[in-house]
């Protein structure tokens, strides 16, 4: 079990690189050495592996605060299009206040980012997959420049967790009406 805070303030920005290319764990994209990453996440379950990204904090204490983390940890593949800390700061503050005020529209949202199932750099150039909440969600792209639904960019892709491949996008999705 780890302790999250579940507060949703004191935000930092962040200089983003611009090296894009695949880095030596797999990994892409130009937001990849604004993660600070704290520790080797290959062996963590998915909330643990997104717990050792700071910029990933804001996902980690919407998930606990879902109840998520046993749904997503007891699942053996999944691919999450985790949103960044700059995803959440583009919310306006009284929607990002009410759906984190409505834990079942909460849990919504935030499953309409998970796909049950690990997803290869290779499947987002053209991608369609359900999502665990149900609805689907599409990938396109080419190289290591690659949106999800039309709308948030993978800014790094490819993270390695035991049970999860991690995305981080740069918008928080919405699952359709």
């Amino acid at each position: 079990m780890i302790a999250i805070p579940l507060t949703l303030g004191g935000l930092t920005s962040q200089s983003q690189a611009q090296d894009a290319s695949p880095g030596p764990s797999g990994t892409f994209g130009p937001g990849c050495s604004a993660l600070a990453q704290k520790a080797n996440t290959a062996k963590d379950k998915v909330v643990e592996a997104a717990a050792a990204y700071p910029q990933l904090s804001q996902l980690v204490a919407a998930m606990v605060r879902a109840e998520l983390g046993n749904t997503l940890d007891g699942r053996p593949a999944v691919t999450v299009f985790a949103p960044s800390q700059k995803a959440f700061q583009s919310v306006p503050a009284s929607q990002l206040s009410s759906l984190l005020g409505n834990r079942e529209q909460l849990k919504k949202v935030l499953t309409y980012h998970v796909v049950d199932k690990q997803i290869t750099p290779d499947q987002l150039s053209k991608g369609s997959f359900t999502t665990l909440e149900g609805s689907k969600l599409t990938t396109s792209g080419s190289g290591t420049d690659f949106k999800v639904n039309n709308k948030a960019n993978i800014v790094c892709g490819n993270i390695k967790a035991a049970n999860a491949t991690i995305y981080v996008v740069d918008g928080v999705l919405q699952p359709p009406s």
